[in-house]
């Protein structure tokens, strides 16, 4: 059997479902029970990751120093990662997370933009981290061109380099495409691949993406995370086993774990709602489902038109304020209409 590693952001992507409000006993917990069930590698930190906490994206309930600590403790078997976007963390931020004792570091940038991971990236390098990039939004990029930016991220100093479905838009077909193009690009390195769920093919292309040659795929427990959440990892780790994947992931312990989430981490698991299947269609960031219902909520505004509206624009995450625009737009235009 193939082994492929599973990364577990459900304490980091999981955030965005609860406004990044997973206190330290909760994070402790499930970290605990991610442990117990044998899971490479578990991600923790705000939605947004190191240095977001902010009012712009949301408020942590704990600092990026407290979230680290905690989980680090909890540890014994697993692995700790981090994520960081150019922007809002630094390299202070890398800098203390290092100290923290994080394992991974997961660099994020815009499909086309690895050229803003170079200072990053170049850190972790001479620090002697571990660091991968992934490119967001990869539906907007063709595979030659995911390909082209995952040799250059290489050319950085990343250590495993891939693509986030981060609208939850792509097909198997279209995961098969980008991942194949990348894994000839930078051949050893493990090439990685996250997927949402907005129109319910989560688990299929995250197989789609190991039978393409991806050796790193990400699942959160009950598929918590944005919008309509995440690859559900309690399913996703038994069909890549059926499919011929090993994982090296304990079943029961992995079942446990997904328990303990859907009762102590979330209000209720993600379900993919007619606005996330327009986002997913849309090719607009899960993450802005929230600001879309209450600003169209607010203006009488259909929030599918939004979303849609969003997708012409080829809004991407970051661009919060774009929301306030189209809805403002499509207001007015029904108002003098």
């Amino acid at each position: 059997m193939k082994h492929v590693v599973i990364h577990d952001p459900t304490l980091r992507d999981g955030q965005h479902a609860v406004r990044h409000q997973l206190g330290t006993a909760a994070l402790r917990r499930y970290a605990e029970a991610a442990d117990a069930a044998r899971i490479p590698v578990v991600e923790v930190g705000h939605g947004n990751g190191l240095g977001a906490s902010s009012l712009q994206v949301g408020t942590a309930a704990a600092s990026d120093d407290d979230m680290l600590s905690t989980v680090r403790e909890a540890l014994r078997h697993s692995r700790m990662g981090t994520f960081m976007l150019p922007g809002w963390g630094t390299s202070g931020d890398l800098r203390r997370a290092i100290t923290h004792g994080v394992d991974v570091f997961r660099i994020g940038v815009h499909a086309t933009e690895a050229s803003l991971a170079e200072r990053h990236l170049g850190f972790l390098r001479d620090a002697g981290a571990e660091a991968h990039c992934v490119l967001m939004m990869s539906h907007m990029a063709a595979p030659d061109e995911l390909a082209a930016q995952a040799a250059q991220a290489v050319g950085y100093g990343a250590q495993a380099v891939g693509i986030m479905d981060s609208a939850g838009h792509f097909l198997p077909a279209d995961v098969t495409a980008r991942i194949s193009a990348i894994v000839e690009a930078v051949d050893p390195l493990p090439v990685i691949f996250h997927g949402h769920n907005n129109l319910g093919m989560a688990v299929a292309n995250s197989v789609a993406a190991a039978d393409a040659g991806a050796l790193i795929i990400d699942g959160c427990a009950r598929g918590f995370g944005a919008g309509a959440g995440n690859t559900q990892l309690e399913v996703l780790v038994p069909v890549l086993e059926r499919s011929g994947f090993a994982t090296g992931v304990d079943l029961y312990g992995l079942l446990d774990a997904a328990d303990l989430a859907e009762r102590e981490l979330m209000p209720a698991p993600p379900v993919i709602t007619s606005t996330g299947i327009v986002s997913g269609l849309a090719g607009v960031f899960s993450g802005f489902r929230h600001r879309v219902a209450e600003l169209s909520g607010a203006a009488g505004v259909d929030p599918r038109d939004v979303f849609f509206e969003l997708g012409r624009r080829q809004a991407i995450a970051g661009q919060e304020d774009l929301i306030v625009d189209v809805v403002a737009e499509l207001s007015g235009g029904r108002t003098d209409g």
